[in-house]
């Protein structure tokens, strides 16, 4: 038996969360097979082959997959997935909408947001935003889960696997590709970024006129909270939290956030946390490592000017 990675690529590179799926696959050491679905994806493939640990390459290649969707995305595993022990992807937005349908159709359970695998069916996964660690057993045949990404080590390059074409089954027409809308940037992708720098509700219209130049200091990401999403200060692609984004950068900077659960449970495990915020008493300060109390709207600019001398 083998384990069977569904590989997400943004078109022209296979997402860093494929690679940190790929370190995680290996606690069950047995052979790892990466599924790229894809339209004219033969470099995608290629790609794949070279990560270290990946045993065989799967290539779907059909063009209902130039924009895969989670129907389609699922019917490829559900036909593929008989062969394999394990079914598993990266905690993303996409893999949230594939593999759920996946463990149904299988008739098997979903476990989701694994943060440690402890035995070949023993999963460690976080409840009550983060703040309780749960022992999950599995008794399926086939396991299908997700994996915190942030969790685990990103596999590097040094293999040569086989790529091998499958057959695809027809689009179930369930659903529709619309069209996507992009924000063009030069800002690393929020969940491998190094650097975010998050900003709370309290930042109001000058949500980017204040982070934007600290981010840009640090070759870092923008990250937002639920509530300044939600007053339209922040597009809802930066969201931090556990019903957005799950980041572990090197460094979070945590500007004018309070520290709701919501938002711990997404980027606690940061390596240094630096909070800026005008109330001494704001629980985001027993999670930080250096705090400030100030006025935002001035010590953010003094900040950025200091770093940039």
């Amino acid at each position: 038996m083998s384990i069977l990675i569904l590989a997400e690529h943004d078109g022209n590179h296979i997402k860093q969360s494929t690679r940190q799926a790929v370190s995680a696959a290996a606690a069950w050491q047995l052979p790892i097979h990466l599924l790229v679905a894809g339209s004219s994806s033969e470099s995608l493939a290629k790609e794949a082959s070279g990560i270290a640990g990946v045993a065989k390459v799967l290539h779907a290649e059909a063009a209902h997959f130039e924009h895969p969707l989670a129907e389609d995305v699922a019917a490829l595993l559900v036909q593929l997935g008989a062969d394999y022990k394990v079914i598993l992807s990266a905690h993303t937005s996409f893999s949230k909408s594939v593999l759920p349908r996946v463990a149904a159709l299988l008739d098997v359970a979903m476990v989701s947001d694994v943060v440690s695998i402890t035995a070949p069916a023993t999963y460690v996964r976080p409840i009550y935003a983060g703040n309780v660690l749960s022992t999950v057993e599995s008794s399926d045949a086939i396991q299908v889960l997700t994996i915190r990404a942030t969790s685990f080590a990103a596999a590097t390059d040094g293999a040569n696997a086989e790529v091998a074409k499958v057959n695809v089954p027809p689009s179930t027409g369930l659903s529709r590709w619309v069209k996507e809308d992009k924000t063009v940037s030069d800002r690393p992708e929020l969940s491998s970024a190094r650097v975010v720098v998050s900003g709370g509700r309290s930042l109001g219209e000058r949500f980017n006129e204040l982070l934007e130049p600290l981010a840009h200091r640090f070759g870092g990401a923008l990250g937002a909270t639920r509530a300044a999403v939600d007053a339209g200060f922040a597009p809802n692609d930066i969201q931090v939290g556990q019903t957005g984004t799950i980041v572990a950068p090197e460094l979070y900077f945590a500007i004018g956030i309070s520290g709701a659960m919501q938002h711990l449970a997404g980027m606690k495990d940061s390596k240094i946390i630096v909070a800026i915020n005008h109330d001494p008493d704001a629980p985001i300060f027993q999670y930080a490592d250096y705090g400030l109390v100030a006025n935002l709207f001035e010590a953010v600019p003094e900040l950025t000017a200091a770093l940039s001398k």
